[in-house]
């Protein structure tokens, strides 16, 4: 079988692993407070262009997710999110039980509007019975966003302009940050993120990492205290060395950017294919995911040799599915893939 139903099916890029075995008989001191560590945080420091930031490794999206947000709110306030929102349909309820409800707000392409977050937290301060209800204190985003799509510059601008208006915190998930950093026709560079955002992070899971998330905090609010709540929750790896390791290397002589592009540029090759073949897609999009809409009876052939992601149910006889590629995806297994949706739609 050939994978492309997800962007973490394989290991680790071969320097992430040669650079872990090079070090593994090295001693250091644990929880974070190594040469290792450092190294990459200065590296990051250097790449968003703020030596003001703090830097702080994590494990995982989903521990990052709830971590940040619970060091970001007090009891009675809550995160915006898009309907499709990680936080609110892949995460098991994680933020709610930090005890912060996530508010989530329609979408059709997994992005919200400063427009929206603006009559949203209107709403709740006009309100007469405000008081009883969860407080919005912070903005979550993903970028890209679970549907594949970019925040343009001047979103992410209007968003972050009206978040500092009405005293919230923007947070952007960057699980796939580099992939959407490294996609045609992206505007939006890393210092814009590290100017315009609170908080965000840089993914290492999906990003040729054996795990990891570099964590970057701009604001100073939300720096203070931050590794007590990351030790709460259970986040303050011993070893968090094999997280600086991991991220010194990947950092390392563009490997980011380049292995990032690398899964761009197959995306495209197959996006590119399913155009050809008037084939649409549940959302338009420009990074290593993609949503086509495709018949039943050509998914039931391609499910014999290809692994993808089930999205949803368009009508009686089509389906939209997610095709992912990754940093290791090799092009025999794209091409492999063109070749037989030209030979089912042809088909059909």
């Amino acid at each position: 079988m050939i994978y492309f139903n997800n962007d973490y099916a394989e290991g680790c890029h071969p320097k992430v692993l040669e650079a872990l075995s090079l070090t593994n008989f090295n001693q250091t001191p644990g929880y974070g407070e190594d040469v290792y560590c450092a190294q990459a945080a200065e590296k990051i420091r250097t790449l968003c262009r703020r030596k003001d930031a703090a830097v702080h490794f994590l494990v995982g999206g989903t521990q990052t997710n709830m971590t940040v947000i619970a060091a970001a709110l007090r009891p009675h306030q809550g995160a915006l999110c898009a309907q499709s929102g990680h936080i609110h349909v892949h995460e098991t309820g994680a933020v709610e039980a930090t005890g912060h409800k996530v508010l989530a707000l329609p979408s059709a392409d997994g992005k919200i509007t400063a427009q929206q977050v603006r009559q949203a937290v209107e709403a709740h301060r006009s309100d007469g019975s405000f008081e009883h209800m969860v407080q919005p204190k912070l903005v979550y985003i993903s970028n890209p966003t679970e549907l594949g799509t970019l925040y343009t510059l001047a979103e992410l601008t209007a968003l972050s302009e009206t978040c500092r208006e009405l005293g919230l915190y923007l947070f952007l998930d960057g699980a796939r940050l580099g992939y959407g950093l490294m996609a045609k026709g992206n505007d939006v560079s890393l210092p814009d993120i590290a100017r315009l955002c609170d908080v965000f992070y840089i993914g290492g899971t999906k990003v040729g990492a054996l795990f990891g998330e570099a964590v970057v905090i701009t604001t100073p609010t939300l720096k203070e205290d931050f590794r007590y709540i990351i030790k709460q929750h259970g986040g303050m790896l011993a070893k968090g060395r094999l997280l600086g390791v991991q991220f010194d290397a990947l950092l390392m002589d563009n490997l980011y950017f380049e292995i990032s592009a690398h899964a761009d540029a197959l995306a495209d090759r197959l996006r590119d294919t399913l155009l050809s073949l008037d084939v649409p897609f549940l959302v338009p999009g420009v990074t290593n995911q993609l949503f086509p809409i495709l018949p039943d009876v050509v998914l039931g052939k391609l499910s014999e040799k290809y692994v993808f992601c089930e999205q949803q149910r368009v009508d009686e006889a089509h389906r939209a599915v997610r095709f992912c590629t990754s940093w290791a995806t090799k092009p025999e297994a794209v091409d492999a893939l063109c070749d037989d949706l030209r030979k089912l739609l042809g088909e059909n």
